[in-house]
């Protein structure tokens, strides 16, 4: 995609939404981290209904702790993949309150050192918890990426890296957000809404669809 496209597609959804952030629902850092950890595999509803009761009773890297794993369990089995994601929230809190003070690190090297935390978590906090203009590439990143023409690449790693090269630096804050977004709710996986994409002239995906 020519740079000017990609400066017109960043600037139109913008336009439509100047100020996006993730749908997960947290007050601190160290929430948005476990929200983000329990995500993997399941949908930003189901992780916010359980976190709003588990962040009730414990919000902290010490309160976790003290509630147990198999407390924890009980409070997030309705998120998939639950009986790995407690072991490794319960030994990322342990990490956080041994190794730094209990407070979330704001280094991406710091972060993938934490039990659950990959490189796509850890891009998701530095971004909208520390303000760092990273890039994390989930499935929706990746699937519009690749269609529109944007950073096309066959794994996540290559996708970042060409994003990282292609958004100019005014959009680089909120691009992943923007991204995420697009592909939820238009650019979806089975049949994207491209009459109403405000992008589609853009867009270089041959498979346009004629209606929703």
């Amino acid at each position: 995609m020519k740079r000017a496209d990609v400066i017109e597609l960043f600037t139109r959804l913008r336009e439509i939404d100047p100020h996006p952030t993730t749908e997960l629902v947290y007050s601190t850092p160290f929430e948005l981290l476990i929200a983000v950890v329990l995500s993997a595999q399941a949908t930003d509803v189901g992780v916010n209904k359980a976190t709003k009761k588990l962040y009730a009773v414990a919000n902290t890297p010490q309160a976790m702790l003290d509630l147990g794993e198999d407390e924890l369990k009980r409070y997030i089995s309705t998120i998939g993949l639950f009986n790995s994601k407690a072991k490794h929230v319960i030994a990322l809190c342990r990490m956080l309150v041994d190794r730094h003070d209990g407070e979330v690190p704001d280094t991406r090297e710091a972060l993938e050192a934490l039990p659950g935390v990959g490189r796509k978590t850890a891009n998701v906090v530095l971004n909208t918890a520390f303000g760092h203009p990273t890039i994390a590439v989930d499935t929706h990143i990746f699937r519009v990426a690749n269609r529109t023409g944007l950073a096309p690449g066959k794994d996540v790693r290559v996708v970042e890296d060409k994003l990282e090269k292609v958004i100019p630096a005014e959009f680089k804050q909120d691009a992943h957000h923007w991204l995420i977004l697009h592909g939820r709710y238009v650019c979806k996986a089975r049949k994207p809404d491209c009459p109403q994409c405000v992008i589609r002239d853009l867009c270089r995906y041959k498979d346009k669809t004629l209606s929703a």
